[in-house]
């Protein structure tokens, strides 16, 4: 049996919408609007998806210096994963309406804890209502079981990102608009600018005008010419708050570019000690 671990298309879906092995996760979200996305599923999604909420279940409590979507804790989104149907016998794939911006969440902290076997549905719902088509309004009923997390060391902390920013230690990816990342036009976050020795990716660069990631050599070039010989293990992904990051990160995993490793409090945290330093411009 294939394992897919990265991107699937709509046409492989189709083929395997009642495989019992198979949890399709439905993570649409609105940064301005909390509710789209469990009013947006109740409107219509993929025949069998179940859904999961980036506030309440793909990110952890806000205490103000932490980043406005922290990690959950581990136990706690694996026993919601487990009511989800997920284990680690299933295949798990994650969509949106929103480039995969917020599926790449939802694969990346499966892959955080232990569970390679997801992938991101490529073109996300757009595609897939061009292209199979059907959607439904009927509710899901999962077959709870139990998924046994196996958190991986993936991550770096703000206290690691403090130290090495600004060395050869790390070299940051920063995902977020080129504008954000030069300290202007900022509405979400209270300061404007980015991370000292950051370089910006904006993750929508990773799509194609309809919506769908680029092909892996495409990206491979793309990504390889951003960082030049920097070695992959030192690099570390940020955006505004640990999501649209994780785009970059399935990126150039397609790529072939893997190794590389997520910091999760990114600007929203960074930017909530006024000690830190701060950069503007390009």
């Amino acid at each position: 049996m294939s394992t897919w671990t990265t991107l699937i298309s709509c046409d492989q879906l189709a083929q395997e919408l009642d495989n019992p092995a198979w949890v399709v996760v439905d993570c649409r979200h609105d940064l301005a609007n909390p509710e789209f996305g469990r009013r947006a599923y109740a409107d219509g999604h993929i025949p069998g998806a179940v859904f999961i909420h980036m506030d309440d279940e793909l990110s952890g409590p806000k205490t103000g210096r932490n980043g406005r979507h922290p990690l959950p804790d581990p136990a706690r989104l694996a026993s919601r994963l487990g009511a989800l149907g997920i284990d680690s016998s299933k295949q798990v794939v994650a969509y949106d309406d929103a480039g995969g911006m917020y599926a790449a969440r939802l694969w990346w902290l499966l892959r955080w804890l232990g569970h390679d076997a997801v992938a991101v549905l490529n073109g996300g719902l757009q595609a897939w209502q061009q292209t199979a088509g059907e959607l439904t309004k009927l509710p899901t009923t999962p077959k709870a079981t139990t998924f046994t997390p196996k958190v991986r060391d993936i991550k770096v902390d703000v206290d690691a990102v403090v130290r090495d920013h600004d060395s050869e230690r790390m070299h940051i990816i920063d995902a977020r608009s080129p504008d954000r990342f030069r300290g202007e036009n900022e509405t979400i976050d209270p300061v404007g600018g980015h991370i000292p020795g950051a370089i910006n990716r904006f993750f929508k660069d990773n799509l194609d005008a309809d919506g769908f990631l680029k092909p892996a050599a495409q990206l491979k070039a793309e990504f390889t010419t951003l960082l030049g010989d920097r070695a992959l293990d030192r690099v570390v992904h940020q955006c505004g708050s640990g999501v649209t990051a994780c785009h970059n990160l399935l990126a150039m995993e397609v790529a072939g570019l893997g190794g590389t490793r997520l910091y999760p409090g990114s600007w929203s945290e960074w930017c909530a000690d006024p000690a830190r330093a701060v950069a503007k411009g390009t």
